[in-house]
């Protein structure tokens, strides 16, 4: 239909894409809290190799370190903000809702806490709240001037961090009360991607089975042959020294 202008008006103009994502909390079928499954706890075989790796170079990095001269820390520290140009910030509401955005690594954490107050319900933006990650607890005050003066980058929150969120005002940090997030923030939630299993994402070695693992048949019984010992259908070789010398 044509205007008093005699021009046709856009009957579906395509909204601008928001610079930010918003997710409800987890939810299981009956509406109560989702629980992750204890095997999501447990570490996997690649994450405790993982965590051996990081530990060793952290070792030898403080070995090194009286060796490496300051023009060589400034290039390392220089690569690694480089490598690093952005910090997602995921903000946790005390309902598990979440309020994720990108920010630059060299923003200060006073501009997550704007992006932050921007997002809220009329009636709390004049409500206090402290940003804080754990663990350790450690709050991120843009008031404590070990915190105002450092970079998203010098606070270890890229490139990316979980934020806590928890208000002055006591009423609004409990379990069910809904995130106070305005009408217009809360239009763009969408579910919570579900992690994934780890016992589906991380296989058997192939060319045989974990220890302790069952076979088709049901678990093998620890038993003793070839000088071995077999847990769940492998054999563990044992070192010549332990063996019991013959008479």
């Amino acid at each position: 239909m044509s205007s008093a202008s005699g021009q046709l008006k856009p009957s579906n103009v395509e909204q601008p894409k928001a610079d930010f994502r918003v997710y409800r909390p987890p939810q299981s079928k009956g509406g109560a809290p989702a629980e992750l499954p204890e095997a999501y706890f447990q570490p996997s075989a690649a994450d405790l190799k993982a965590a051996q790796a990081s530990l060793s170079a952290r070792t030898q990095a403080l070995v090194n370190a009286p060796l490496r001269t300051s023009v060589m820390r400034e290039a390392e520290d220089k690569a690694r903000r480089a490598k690093w140009p952005t910090a997602t910030i995921r903000v946790r509401f005390p309902d598990r809702t979440q309020l994720e955005k990108t920010f630059s690594s060299g923003d200060k954490i006073r501009a997550v806490y704007a992006f932050v107050r921007g997002s809220l319900r009329e009636d709390v933006k004049p409500i206090k709240f402290v940003l804080y990650v754990t663990p350790p607890k450690r709050e991120l005050k843009v008031s404590d001037p070990k915190v105002r003066d450092l970079t998203l980058f010098d606070l270890q929150l890229a490139p990316t961090a979980v934020l806590h969120l928890k208000f002055e005002d006591e009423s609004l940090n409990h379990f069910d009360v809904p995130a106070a997030l305005s009408p217009e923030v809360l239009a763009h939630a969408e579910d919570l991607p579900i992690p994934p299993d780890p016992m589906e994402s991380s296989p058997a070695p192939s060319g045989g089975r974990t220890l302790g693992s069952s076979s088709s048949s049901g678990s093998a019984p620890a038993s003793k042959y070839s000088g071995g010992t077999v847990i769940g259908g492998t054999e563990i070789k044992v070192p010549k020294w332990l063996k019991l010398s013959k008479k």
